[in-house]
């Protein structure tokens, strides 16, 4: 079929449509509700749940209480004494998780005798008794959930873990600057005084050891000898020239940086915390990767600012921490296990909670968390999440747009 054809087919359907819906009888408040995708709503904002002359309005409260059920019974549109409707109703969760909610009569409404736990997310299923008669209804109430196949949940990048225990880190952060190491620099003289013949080395050259620095011709015996590098290393002075006599000065100075110190300032209010041997976590101010190490010392004497030195052996054979880098440091302080807690790369905002979303199946949905203590990885839960849930850890965020994009609202 050609896209003209195609075209013209879609209209003339449209216009079926609509001359029958012009045909047709007015709809009820009910009716219009339900082609909008949305429901009747009843005098107190809850759901109309009608069966024949006998209905019910059921809505959610939690206004300055947790959230409950509340009913409201009438027959033929006239208010019904609550007391003589029995109710129950069974929410069924993702995982086939079953609440059970009884109710007792308040004045003159109805009133379940448990709390809406979030999320408000679950198939509803409501049986009513009254005069003999069990009036039932069914339908699906969902909210932060969606579904997304394995394989597109892989493209996405989607990863999820087991919520569980979790040890946490306290750091501090402290900052510092970076060192040669004294036991690696090397002050370079000649053996012999003499004429320097030639100069072989220049400053800011990287140099093995046993390298030829320069040549030296004795003043006593005239014969020429050569000043090799005693370490490997790069040159950082060189006062050598050819022609100049060495008279017993220093003429290179090498410095090994494979290995460097990094000085930490630590301040009083962390001072009696900071002890040899704690792991801490290094990277240039300026930015790059972070390096890993221990506190090799712990200086006694304050400075001009209060602070003492806590010293940390570097290796830097790649070269990223040149004497002279400032840098960040993260010193752990104490650590403590936590029985339940998740990855903070799996949090997002819904409505006004932080949640993780819970993995069942092909299956998402949020959970609301209660939070404590944490540290850059992980954040302790107090509450909102079982242990033992499958939970996403990375790109959360592909499903939180895609809940978004779906419309799913906090609504009853």
């Amino acid at each position: 079929m050609t896209r003209t054809k195609t075209l013209l087919l879609l209209l003339f359907l449209s216009l079926v449509a609509a001359c029958s819906q012009q045909a047709s009888a007015p709809m009820t408040a009910a009716e219009i509700a339900a082609t909008a995708g949305d429901y009747e709503r009843g005098a107190h904002n809850g759901r109309m749940l009608r069966d024949g002359e006998f209905a019910l309005e059921l809505a959610i409260f939690e206004t300055g209480v947790p959230p409950e059920f509340r009913a409201w019974p009438t027959l033929a549109g006239e208010s019904v004494d609550p007391g003589v409707v029995d109710l129950e109703v069974r929410l069924t969760r993702l995982g086939d998780r079953v609440d059970t909610h009884g109710f007792n009569r308040q004045g003159d409404f109805l009133r379940g005798n448990a709390i809406v736990y979030e999320p408000h997310s679950f198939s509803v299923n409501v049986a009513a008794r009254h005069q003999g008669r069990t009036h039932n209804w069914s339908y699906d109430s969902f909210e932060g959930r969606t579904r997304i196949a394995g394989d597109v949940a892989a493209g996405f990048g989607i990863a999820t873990e087991i919520a569980g225990p979790a040890v946490l880190e306290e750091r501090i952060a402290v900052y510092g600057t970076v060192g040669t190491d004294p036991s690696r620099v090397r002050e370079i003289r000649a053996r012999f005084d003499g004429a320097i013949q030639s100069v072989d080395a220049a400053l800011g050259e990287q140099v093995a050891a046993g390298a030829r620095l320069a040549t030296v011709e004795s003043n006593e015996s005239l014969q020429a000898y050569a000043i090799t590098a005693p370490i490997a290393g790069i040159v950082t002075e060189r006062t050598a020239a050819a022609g100049e006599q060495t008279a017993g000065r220093r003429l290179f100075t090498i410095t090994d940086t494979s290995v460097v110190w990094a000085d930490l300032a630590v301040f009083p209010s962390e001072r009696s915390r900071v002890r040899v041997g704690a792991p801490v976590a290094l990277r240039p101010t300026t930015g790059g990767p972070e390096v890993e190490a221990t506190i090799q010392q712990v200086g006694t004497v304050a400075g001009a600012n209060q602070s003492v030195n806590a010293r940390v052996r570097l290796d830097n054979s790649a070269g990223i921490f040149p004497p002279g880098t400032h840098v960040t440091a993260f010193i752990q302080v104490a650590q403590f296990e936590v029985g339940l807690a998740v990855k903070r790369g799996g949090l997002q905002a819904f409505r006004d909670f932080t949640v993780v979303y819970a993995q069942i199946g092909d299956e998402y949905e949020v959970r609301m968390l209660d939070l404590g203590r944490q540290d850059s990885e992980w954040i302790e839960v107090l509450g909102g999440l079982e242990p033992g849930t499958r939970y996403v850890t990375e790109n959360s965020f592909v499903l939180k747009a895609d809940i978004e994009k779906s419309g799913a609202t906090h609504d009853h």
